[in-house]
């Protein structure tokens, strides 16, 4: 094994730790490179190799000049979501996702592979010891996507995240922070599994019930939150 391979490997091992334990701002963008570097005690060429590696996971993406942030790249016609996002309304973008989410998850029960059940089952342990909403809501976000992702068909990844995009575009109430992280007994953790279950058993309708149950526990908790603001 190289040493350059051995430096890349324990720069990745680095950067999952310090992401696990971030609360990063809303635009789940990183520290500058220089700063991540002082931070971690990692050189320029060290911790670029840990970033290329997440980022061919989808862990990460980068804009020249930009920075580099947390999650997947955005489609690339965001003025078009922007402008779909300004002609319509949370309810509206809630009843596009019962439409469309519960046959992605009934896509991905017919083809998800093993290493998409293993990364599914990794993110859903996360959520649960998330040590606080934001970063809960990250890996909820990465969840979604890599139901997608376990389709194997591109457009339906380029439709969710559209959808994706509008949704965290368009505001609608908030979830109550009088917790700083989710509880035990949060409604999206038994949710989760029972999606994923399906999954694993290629059970195409369970999942897309699950989906679908999922999808109205959160319309309630956005109508509640929105009502009570």
């Amino acid at each position: 094994m190289s040493l350059d391979h051995d430096q890349g490997q324990g720069a990745l091992t680095q950067l999952r730790a310090y992401l696990a334990q971030q609360a990063l701002p809303s635009d789940g963008r990183l520290p500058p490179e220089r700063e991540l570097c002082e931070t971690l005690g990692l050189s320029r060429g060290e911790l670029r190799k840990g970033l290329a590696a997440l980022e061919a996971e989808g862990q990460i993406w980068r804009h020249v000049g930009k920075g580099t942030f947390l999650g997947s790249r955005p489609i690339e016609e965001v003025d078009d979501a922007a402008a779909i996002a300004s002609r319509t309304s949370p309810a509206a973008v809630m009843r596009a996702r019962l439409l469309v989410e519960p046959q992605i998850a009934q896509e991905a029960a017919l083809h998800a592979s093993a290493d998409d059940l293993r990364k599914l089952r990794l993110v859903i342990a996360k959520t649960r010891t998330a040590e606080s909403w934001r970063q809960y809501e990250t890996l909820d976000n990465q969840l979604h996507r890599l139901i997608a992702e376990a389709t194997r068909n591109t457009v339906l990844v380029a439709l969710f995240d559209l959808l994706n995009t509008v949704r965290r575009t368009v505001v609608w109430g908030r979830l109550r922070a009088d917790i700083p992280r989710p509880p035990a007994d949060h409604h999206s953790f038994a949710e989760h599994d029972a999606i994923v279950d399906a999954i694993a058993e290629r059970d195409l309708e369970a999942a897309g019930r699950a989906m679908r149950r999922h999808l109205r526990s959160v319309e309630r908790k956005l109508i509640e939150a929105h009502h009570d603001d």
